[in-house]
């Protein structure tokens, strides 16, 4: 009796709940009792309380039952009848596919990934499995949004370049691995709060001849393209060579922009005419580099070299293969090379290793002298190439403290061997060579100089004789005055000749010609009183500034300027428009670096417009 009461209850209850039962595939393995509010399963009969969801059901199916949830162990029918039920993929609304597809875009920019990855089998694969129901755009929608995404970009750098008040330029020409040439421009200035400011502005393909006149004229159409003023633009640092030291003197006639030749540049060269001067050093470099050589190219050199450094508890470093065009390259072989002396020996020592015959690899005695003895005078030029290829902080107004200092180092080591003293002697005559004037003053304003004296560090200017320190401060105080006199003029001209026409009583023009020589001499008089005033404030800031004792060498002078400012108005306006000058044109070159990983072998065939716009997101990402 009992057992057909709870039959017929469960009848009553199935027909109860019939239309769930249809509802859901999981109802065929529960049974309901509406009456305790549970279910109850049929195949390991647990019961599970019931609240109108099939939430429990589903997971108690995953957790003991897997075969009939999609499990490992599940027939395919079984598993593609719970899949449309069970392991349903979510849905990709519009704004969730717009958030990826910019996702996408921003790791292409950042990465400096081609375009083309987006047709690649492999990342497709891996998008699918992070959301299936996302659809991947394809390459032509992401050429699309990065070209969107640069004008973007452009827009907020125009503003942001609106909102500066002076910007130094530098600019270096490079030609890819698809042999197109291109012209990088970086613009450099002091943002708010003192902080210095660096910002890529292109990287323009060129097509014609790299003539002075063709290469002025392209970086006028850069600063055209990007809305900056003439006047606005302070000095352009360049390389030396020939054709763009004559168009960055076309640009200095035409619009007044000092030309600022990269100091790492001409480091290199003194250091390169140095390193060729004595032939015993260029055989050494020679030795040195067929050396490293022998090692790259040998794979059992190369192994016996690092179970010797373990042998011998030696750094596990690898050696350095130079480049001819960089100096420093040639410092990091001989420095890394006279770390890796007694390893290096042994290895070539080793018959294993190095065949009878080819013992000539390894250096003589006296060679391995020299490499030391050169490393001691190369490590001073090491240090300012690295401090003056610096764009986050002050450069160029460091620079004649550093020569000074560079010619004491290079020449205060006494040395054994006479091809580094001889090095150590023409390199001193290259430096006072090429930097000729960097050290004295002379009637036509030195920028280099004039951004030293504007560093608090360097104000005493003790590389200076007392005359031309003097020379100098006049100099500042100058073009404090007829700066500040610019910035009143405006304001001058836009309120004195309404205010004369509108202010003037009519018994004034009865009156005639005294009223009117009456107004022109009052007037006459308070622009000289102003001007008076001007100039002594100016005076004043002047003789406090230098008066006062210089900052640490460790100190950072923008910081000081932005706790001093208050005090220095006028010389704060014109620090302002010379500390912002690179001392080398390297943060050009660095666009190069950005440049050749995107036009790669890989992405060789992309138009040059989009290596531009591809190199001047990546740069700029803190403007994404």
């Amino acid at each position: 009796m009992a057992e057909a009461r709870r039959n017929s209850d469960n009848e009553t209850e199935e027909k109860g709940d019939k239309k769930r039962q249809k509802m859901s595939k999981v109802w065929e393995h529960f049974r309901l009792k509406r009456k305790e509010n549970t279910v109850t399963c049929i195949r390991c009969n647990t019961a599970l309380a019931y609240h109108n969801s099939t939430s429990s059901m589903l997971q108690h199916l995953h957790r003991k039952h897997p075969e009939l949830s999609g499990g490992p162990e599940t027939s395919k029918s079984s598993q593609s009848r719970m899949d449309k039920f069970i392991c349903k993929a979510p849905f990709c609304g519009p704004e969730q596919a717009a958030e990826l597809t910019k996702s996408i875009l921003n790791m292409i920019v950042k990465d400096m990934r081609p375009l083309s990855m987006v047709e690649d089998s492999g990342f497709k694969e891996m998008v699918a499995t992070f959301h299936p129901k996302y659809e991947l755009p394809s390459r032509t929608f992401f050429t699309k949004q990065m070209e969107k995404k640069y004008e973007d970009v452009k827009a907020k750098m125009k503003q942001a370049l609106q909102e500066t008040e002076c910007i130094a330029l530098t600019t270096d020409i490079w030609t890819s691995i698809a042999t197109e040439a291109y012209m990088g421009v970086t613009c450099h200035y002091i943002g708010e709060n003192w902080r210095m400011v660096s910002h890529c502005l292109t990287t323009l393909p060129l097509e014609e001849r790299h003539t002075a006149a063709n290469i002025a004229q392209w970086i006028e159409e850069v600063i055209t393209t990007f809305d900056i003023p003439v006047k606005k633009i302070k000095a352009v640092v360049h390389d030396n060579g020939a054709n763009v030291v004559a168009a960055a003197k076309i640009l200095q006639e035409r619009h007044g922009w000092a030309s600022v030749r990269c100091a790492g540049h001409t480091l290199n060269l003194v250091v390169q005419s140095s390193l060729k001067i004595h032939q015993a050093i260029s055989r050494c470099v020679a030795a040195a580099r067929c050396l490293v050589e022998h090692f790259k190219k040998s794979e059992l050199a190369s192994t016996k070299l690092k179970d010797k450094q373990k042998q011998m508890g030696a750094k596990e470093n690898m050696l350095v293969q130079d480049v001819c065009t960089r100096w420093n390259s040639t410092y990091a072989m001989l420095s890394r090379l006279q770390e890796q002396r007694w390893p290096v020996t042994a290895t070539l020592s080793d018959p294993a290793v190095t065949q009878r015959g080819k013992h000539y690899l390894d250096l003589k005695p006296e060679q391995w002298n020299l490499i030391e003895e050169l490393n001691q005078v190369l490590e001073p030029f090491e240090s300012a190439t690295v401090f003056l290829s610096g764009q986050q902080y002050v450069t160029l107004s460091a620079l004649p403290h550093l020569v000074c200092k560079l010619k004491q180092n290079i020449e205060e080591p006494e040395l054994e061997t006479a091809p580094v003293r001889s090095f150590q002697t023409h390199a001193a005559e290259q430096i006072t060579v090429r930097w000729e004037g960097l050290t004295e003053f002379t009637e036509s304003p030195n920028i280099t100089l004039l951004a030293a004296a504007l560093d608090p560090r360097f104000r005493k200017m003790k590389f200076l004789s007392a005359d031309e320190v003097f020379k100098i401060q006049n100099t500042v105080r100058a073009m404090a005055f007829a700066a500040s006199q610019q910035v009143k003029k405006p304001t001058a001209s836009n309120h004195g000749a309404p205010s004369t026409a509108q202010d003037s009583p009519p018994a004034a023009k009865a009156k005639g010609a005294t009223s009117f020589l009456d107004s022109d001499s009052n007037t006459s008089d308070e622009e000289q009183d102003e001007e008076q005033q001007l100039n002594d404030s100016v005076q004043q800031e002047v003789v406090m500034y230098f008066g006062e004792r210089p900052l640490s060498k460790r100190e950072n002078p923008l910081s000081w300027w932005e706790n001093n400012a208050a005090r220095y108005p006028h010389l704060a306006q014109l620090a302002k428009t010379l500390l912002c000058i690179p001392a080398t044109s390297t943060p050009s070159e660095r666009l190069f670096s950005a440049a050749g990983n995107i036009a790669s072998k890989k992405r060789a065939s992309l138009s040059p417009d989009h290596v531009d716009m591809l190199t001047f997101l990546h740069c700029n990402k803190e403007l994404l």
